[in-house]
């Protein structure tokens, strides 16, 4: 039996990177299969064809910065992260991205809970053979930068849900209040008292969103 792998990735150069490096791993007899993709459409699309012919996603590996596919809402690799998760339970996920910014970085690992999480600046060839074999192995792996956002959370002491840190991505990507109920699944009335609380937190309740996005980026947490 294949050990199926799905990578996704804008750059064609990144992917055959991965396949070099990920060819050299030992899959405990089993063979890779790699199934290849550069945007959130054809991804999705993959994704629904292996469903199809009932082949399990052993592992993916995501960039974030995807071109996305507006039709069906994903926007991401962390909406296909999330995809994958619902339809291969069992797939081991490992996000590979540029992105470090301490919210963004506690959202992902709230909302997907991935095996491996990486900064792309922290890896090498030879450290990425490594850190696959573990998890694939069942260990859980986050990289430097990773976990040095993760404390700057803690540093802040800030105690945010998934949905408070989403508000908080959301505006800063130029969503107004009244829209956001058709992106995070809570009423308006709801958002409004999480936001307040976000406010309270950062700006003392004064001040215009643009305020609470500036401070929130001053504060390094975007």
């Amino acid at each position: 039996m294949d050990y199926e792998i799905l990578l996704v990735d804008d750059l064609p150069i990144i992917v055959d990177g991965y396949i070099n490096l990920i060819s050299e791993t030992d899959f405990q007899k089993r063979k890779p299969n790699f199934i290849k993709s550069y945007n959130c459409e054809d991804a999705y699309n993959k994704i629904f064809l292996n469903l199809e012919r009932d082949v399990n996603i052993n592992l993916a590996l995501l960039d974030i910065n995807l071109p996305p596919y507006k039709d069906f809402n994903i926007n991401s690799g962390i909406d296909l992260a999330l995809l994958i998760r619902e339809k291969f339970t069992d797939c081991k996920i490992i996000i590979i991205t540029m992105y470090s910014e301490p919210i963004t970085v506690d959202s992902i690992i709230k909302k997907i809970k991935p095996e491996g999480f990486l900064s792309k600046n922290d890896i090498t060839s030879e450290s990425f053979r490594f850190i696959l074999k573990k998890i694939i192995d069942g260990s859980i792996y986050q990289s430097k930068g990773i976990m040095e956002s993760q404390k700057e959370i803690f540093k802040k002491n800030i105690n945010w849900d998934i949905y408070d840190n989403e508000i908080l991505i959301l505006i800063s990507q130029g969503v107004k209040t009244v829209n956001l109920p058709n992106y995070i699944p809570l009423s308006m009335s709801a958002i409004e008292k999480r936001k307040a609380n976000i406010k309270d937190q950062l700006l003392e309740r004064k001040g215009s969103d643009k305020d609470l996005i500036s401070k929130a980026k001053k504060n390094g947490l975007l």
